[in-house]
């Protein structure tokens, strides 16, 4: 008789943390909405308008690792109890900052709504592991993180129509020439939309912190009275090749899907010359893409190896990814009066072969090493996601370097410069250069880590 995914008593705390899944997948995704609507409404620059990123990933580098220490002193629990509780503070901080206009303010909410989502990503992805059976906690992961890109998806959904669709159409030359009474009225305005899903989800917050300020401990909730010193966790860690590689395959996995994301709205501009709202649904049937291949995935770990399968999902991705680089763009059908290229195809293809990577070098870095370890080795691979602060980066200077080394790739393509988007075909299709790089990382994890026959 197989484990089952999650034992029977378990099921009503599964079922609260994966709303914790889908909270923070909704908290990302809509947060990155925000650098286009800040840069609109205090008319910042794009690097200033960009520390909204900076705010939100760097919270993760740092917090993560106190996190890890909280769960390690209090338990799980506690741990969800406190990361729903600071991001109730910084969503709230919301209200001060859309009163006092303060951009700054903002941006320190911020930094505290992603501590919040650090702590939670930092409890509930070890605590999900600890719910059952070891054979199943890589499937068991899997699963409740199919409900992470459900809540992106209502992330950008909310974002699209409650900020940036309250956006008033004033470009910045005729916000420059307003009055100020009359620039003051519609900065107001554009504000108080970007608070109302921010502290509305303050009551869905609340709610789940209920749930489990009210419900019976469990074993798995209960702190052992013999935990280990940190510096035998330590220990444990550096000596586990599985876990402090998963650490810097995490690192290219994330920074690869915050880049790649990033910047798919612009390819799509320029290689099929759609308006960027055309461009954002390419975006949305790329997150469909990715919930239904992790619910494939989910399903096809039953009878497959997971690291194998994250091997063969890892070739896909190098694939598609020089398919956005070589294939030239002729399209090839529309849909609803939006163009499909092949290349195009094999960019929204890329975000269907990322789905299960994230939660399952997770499952693999913790996977057999004591389960004392889990917490602060889940610090480490939480704190990994700062490579979204570092890879989009190295993204975006390739993409605006137009005679750089990179572009020498792509040389058949055009080097005219498109001064709206400022870059050109050669250097935006020489970018993808990154997740060809980050995606052959998590393959050779992939291979390194894939069970062996016989065993």
């Amino acid at each position: 008789m197989t484990n089952p995914i999650v034992p029977r008593r378990f099921l009503p705390i599964f079922v609260a943390l994966v709303s914790c899944f889908a909270l923070w997948g909704l908290l990302n995704n809509m947060t990155d909405n925000l650098v286009p609507a800040f840069q609109k409404i205090f008319r910042t620059s794009q690097s200033t308008a960009g520390y909204v990123q900076v705010s939100f990933y760097g919270a993760y580098s740092v917090i993560a690792i106190f996190a890890s220490l909280l769960i390690q002193k209090a338990g799980y629990r506690c741990g969800v109890l406190v990361g729903l509780g600071v991001y109730v503070i910084g969503a709230l901080l919301y209200v001060p900052a859309c009163i006092a206009q303060s951009f700054w303010l903002y941006i320190v909410g911020i930094f505290i709504v992603a501590g919040g989502c650090a702590v939670l990503e930092t409890t509930c992805n070890p605590y999900v592991l600890a719910l059952g059976d070891e054979s199943t906690a890589v499937r068991r992961l899997n699963f409740a993180q199919m409900f992470n890109p459900v809540g992106s998806l209502a992330g950008i959904l909310l974002a699209q129509q409650l900020i940036l669709a309250n956006l008033h159409p004033a470009t910045a030359d005729e916000r420059a020439g307003m009055p100020p009474e009359a620039l003051d009225k519609i900065v107001n305005n554009e504000l108080f939309w970007v608070c109302v899903p921010y502290v509305g989800l303050c009551a869905i917050a609340a709610a789940i912190w209920l749930v489990f300020f009210f419900s019976k401990r469990t074993d798995v909730d209960k702190v052992s009275g013999d935990r280990m010193e940190i510096g035998s966790v330590l220990s444990i860690l550096v000596r586990s090749p599985k876990w402090y590689l998963g650490v810097v395959a995490q690192v290219f996995y994330v920074g690869v899907q915050i880049a790649a994301w990033t910047w798919m709205n612009v390819y799509c501009q320029k290689e099929l010359g759609v308006s960027a709202k055309d461009g954002a649904t390419y975006y949305l049937i790329a997150i469909v893409a990715f919930i239904v291949c992790r619910w494939i995935a989910t399903f096809a770990m039953k009878y497959v190896d997971p690291a194998g399968l994250m091997a063969v999902f890892s070739a896909a991705a190098v694939a598609c990814s020089l398919g956005v680089m070589y294939i030239p763009t002729s399209v090839l059908f529309s849909v609803g009066g939006l163009p499909f290229s092949l290349n195009v195809i094999c960019l929204i293809a890329m975000s269907g072969c990322m789905s299960l990577m994230f939660p399952t070098i997770y499952g693999i870095a913790l996977g057999g090493i004591d389960s004392k370890a889990h917490k602060l080795g889940a610090a480490g691979l939480i704190m990994a996601i700062v490579g979204g602060a570092l890879l989009t980066p190295w993204m975006a200077s390739i993409i605006g370097d137009a005679d750089g080394l990179w572009t020498k790739l792509v040389p058949m393509f055009s080097s005219e410069w498109d001064t709206n988007l400022k870059l050109s075909p050669m250097s935006l299709r020489a970018s993808f250069i990154v997740p060809v790089i980050c995606f052959a990382v998590v393959l050779a994890y992939a291979l390194a880590f894939r069970a062996k026959k016989g065993k």
